[in-house]
């Protein structure tokens, strides 16, 4: 009896620990969010020993791979639209889903001085190339689309488009001179609570629809307890303070 109960007691104390609870979890992270996501990862790793291992691309994509069997257990998608398309079509956890974060969008430049602060720029023109990531896959594409429309410039610069698969080789388009500007997520250029180099014009937020990026438990994922853990984490203090860090509304 005492063995027994000795045992008993072992067991319970390993699955009580860090380590004996540790797992890992596959998440697909929209590329716009991947330097909070690689924060916040390491710090969820240290509060509960589990594991989030990391892919970065486009949300249209990750939606696609998600339907065909792709082996994730979190979506963290730069919208809604294909969250909810997950969930009501069977694929992901009902009712698991919500806003993480409201994305920002900038006009950017890594050249000093090139974009105004008011983004004029897109008027008065000068310039050969306007890096945008692709509209039908990357919300912040479709974002920068709007603003274009809103200013009635959109048919006078398409010729000028460069298209990024995602906001990640949108950005690479413009940080290595290929495009003189473009649209970007604000996190991608945001330290210290401005924009770190280059010049840009931060997008009213009424120039475009909200960009709400969405978390949802894909039914892979609804028994790793790493998964569910990190969906909860998302929403702790620590983990709102590294998205806000990043120029994220919440």
């Amino acid at each position: 009896m005492f063995k027994k109960s000795s045992l008993f007691l072992t067991l319970v104390l390993l699955f009580a620990s860090p380590a004996g609870l540790a797992a890992t979890t596959l998440v697909a992270v929209a590329a716009n969010f991947s330097k909070p996501m690689k924060e916040i990862a390491a710090e969820f790793e240290k509060a509960t020993g589990h594991i989030a291992t990391l892919s970065f691309g486009s949300s249209g994509k990750f939606v696609s791979q998600l339907e065909n069997g792709a082996p994730f257990d979190l979506l963290l998608s730069a919208d809604e639209v294909g969250p909810i398309k997950l969930e009501r079509d069977g694929f992901a956890v009902a009712g698991s889903r919500y806003t993480y974060a409201l994305g920002k969008l900038v006009l950017w430049s890594a050249i000093p001085g090139y974009v105004d602060d008011q983004g004029k720029v897109l008027i008065t023109g000068g310039f050969k190339h306007l890096a945008l990531a692709d509209p039908k896959l990357a919300p912040y594409g479709a974002a920068g689309l709007e603003v274009l429309k809103g200013l009635n410039v959109q048919d006078a610069l398409q010729p000028l488009l460069v298209q990024g698969e995602n906001i990640a080789q949108t950005y690479q388009f413009i940080s290595t001179g290929n495009a003189e500007l473009g649209f970007v997520a604000l996190s991608q250029v945001y330290e210290n609570g401005k924009i770190a180099t280059g010049s840009g014009w931060i997008i009213p937020a009424e120039r475009h629809a909200p960009i709400k990026q969405s978390a949802v438990l894909m039914i892979h994922g609804a028994e790793n307890p790493a998964a569910v853990a990190l969906l909860t984490y998302l929403k702790s203090a620590p983990a709102l303070a590294i998205i806000k860090k990043y120029g994220y509304g919440q």
